[in-house]
This record gives structure tokens, sequence and C-alpha cells, in this order.
């Protein structure tokens, strides 16, 4: 086995998910992700934990969604799962990323309606999600399965604390701020955010960060008003989706096109009210992910991009006893802050071109 592999493992249990001796693990394993699985096995019997692995299939909840006649009843017996477990374990790493690209968009937002205290449950535990590089994955990203190991292995094995340290000071600039101004290409929108808590997202439960590897700063908007193209491609729900265009007026998209995938996109937004507005505005900083892969685990903590996210907002951005945009859907669009581009907060550039102000190369002018 790839010394890598048991590394991913240790950084997974200790660093991100922060196990204790005792703790009650859902680990869900995808389909091709077994050598990452017995890594974390491992090391969880280790650490002296307790271990339930589950197994999770694109294709076979493909195959479910296409039979059944949309009617879905709540996931009772999966929500207690999870409300007895201590931490979530989530090993992506399928054999197709497509599997789900001929599922209709109304029974997947019907699917997503009834899972929605399942989702509410496991998102109240110390959750990560992470993924194993497969062959498939690497197909996606247009890289040699060598090439695609090496990449992953440079996003999830970083230094966490000089990162969290480094990302520590722009979640202090969004906390003090009360509006962001994205400049991009094809981009130019307002979002306050007064109010709001920024997340240093350092890839551990002790940041409320729930994704290995991370790297970003995000908080969840008070509204939206201007236009945003979206040039990082993505698959969303099976569906390859290019250059997706949104128009937001009084924190609503009102207009919406994409060069691919506008199908995809109409369905998004249709899951309900909420998947109109936004619940995340993210910056990435994680420069161990140097290119897109069509993976938003990767790509949207890349150096040089922010997302913003159509539907649920995190309670980690909220005050406490208010209520963020609510939805069936958490769905990240990503541009990239390239030349010209320029990140405000508060009428004060913090980043330009992609370069932050405390980074060398930062042009201030």
């Amino acid at each position: 086995m790839d010394d890598r592999i048991r590394a991913h493992a240790e950084t997974l249990v200790d660093w991100s998910a922060r196990v204790d001796p005792g703790d009650d693990v859902v680990l869900r394993v995808a389909e091709d992700a077994h050598d990452l699985a017995v890594a974390v096995a491992a090391v969880l019997g280790d650490r002296g934990a307790n271990l339930l692995a589950t197994y999770g299939s694109d294709e076979m909840t493909r195959a479910y969604l296409r039979a059944h006649d949309g009617d879905f009843a709540p996931a009772e017996a999966e929500r207690a799962l999870y409300d007895r477990a201590d931490v979530y374990l989530s090993l992506g790493g399928g054999r197709n990323t497509a599997a789900t690209a001929d599922v209709p968009g109304d029974v997947r937002g019907e699917h997503a309606h009834a899972r929605a205290e399942v989702r509410e449950a496991r998102m109240a535990t110390d959750w990560v999600s992470t993924v194993h590089p497969t062959r498939s994955l690497a197909q996606a990203a247009g890289m040699s399965y060598a090439a695609y190991r090496d990449f992953v292995y440079d996003a999830v094995l970083r230094d966490w604390e000089s990162l969290a340290a480094e990302m520590a000071g722009l979640t202090e600039i969004l906390d003090d701020g009360d509006e962001v101004r994205i400049v991009a290409d094809g981009t130019d929108v307002t979002l306050p955010i007064e109010g709001r808590t920024a997340v240093n997202s350092a890839a551990s439960v002790a940041y409320d960060s729930h994704n290995l590897p991370s790297g970003e700063v995000f908080t969840a908007p008070v509204g939206a008003d201007g236009e945003v193209t979206f040039d990082v491609p993505i698959t969303v729900q099976g569906t390859a989706l290019r250059d997706a265009s949104l128009v937001f007026e009084s924190g609503e998209v009102v207009e919406f096109s994409a060069a691919a995938g506008e199908a995809a996109l109409a369905d998004l937004l249709d899951t309900d009210d909420g998947a109109k507005r936004l619940g995340e505005l993210g910056i990435g900083m994680n420069r161990g992910i140097t290119r897109p892969t069509d993976n938003v685990l990767f790509d949207e903590k890349m150096a040089g991009t922010v997302h913003l996210a159509l539907g649920r907002a995190y309670d980690a951005c909220l005050p406490d006893g208010q209520a963020g945009n609510g939805s069936a859907i958490h769905v990240d669009l990503i541009t990239r802050m390239g030349e010209g581009s320029r990140l405000v907060v508060d009428g004060a550039t913090i980043q330009r071109d992609g370069v932050f102000r405390w980074e060398e190369g930062f042009d201030g002018q």
C-alpha cells in the first residue's frame, strides 16, 4: 500500500475528525475507495473508536431512483443511525462520475426533500468528507492515474496548522466587513455579509471545517445583487455544467444561462425557493490545488478562485438563533480570479489578479 494512503487516513482521523477513544464512527465507503477504507479502519482501531462501515454507490443510487415512483418516505432508520453517531466519515471514489446523469431532476428533488432530516442528523455529527484517488476521477480530471494521485496527496497532505494561521487573517477581515464585491471576467456582484461569521476551513472540525482537503474561508451572504459567470467547469448531479451565468436581484436569481447543462441548472434552481438564493461565499486558499479537476471537493479550494453556493447556508456562519437560507440543496459554483479581477471588502481591495495583499506579487494599484 502506498504510504501516502496511511498518511491520508491519519490526517482524516486525527487532524480532521479529531476522533477520540470510544467514539461511534460511521464510515461511508464509495465503490473504489477500498484501500483508503482499510487504512482508515486500521487507524480507527488503533485509536480505540467503534466502527460501522456502510457502502455508498452512485450506480446503486441511480438504480434505486430510476426504479422508484418518486413518492419517497422519510428515511427514519438512516436518521436514527446518525442520531447515535459521534463521527461520520465519507470516503468518495466512485467508478463513474456521471453515474446518476439520467435520473430525472424532479425525482432528485423529491428524494432530496425526503432526506432532509437525514442530512441534518448527519451534519450534527463531527462529519468529514474526503476522496480516494481513483481512475475514474483521474479520467474526469483529464490526468493520468499516477499524476492524479500526486495531485490528490499534494492537496491533502498539507501543513494544515500553517495554512490555518494564514487563513485566520482573511477570516478576521470578513468578520469585520459589511460588504464583499467580486469583480472578474463576466462578474460584478455585491454580497452583504454584515452580522455573519466567517469560517476558517482548515480541514478540521475544530475549525468548523468538514472537507479534506480544504483550504478556504467561507461565510453566508445576506443577499446578492449583480451578475456572476462561473468559468470553472463542474459536474452537477451527473451533468456537465459549463460557463453558467446567474443574475441576482435582491438576493434571488432572476436570470440564468449556461453554455452546457442549462437544463440541469434549471432543475437545481427549481428545487425549492431557497435554491434561488445563496448559502455561501467561499474563497479558495489551498495552493496545493493547482488546476480544476471537475471535482468540487478540490476545485472550490483552489487558490485564485471564489465560489458561491446555491441553497442551504451553514449554521456555523449564522448568529445564534438566526436562520439562514434554507434549501434541500447546497451546490457550489466556481469562478477564477484571474487577470483584472478584484476581491473587495468594504471598499478595500484584499486580492487583485488572484494574489492576496499579504502575498508577494500583490499589485495594490
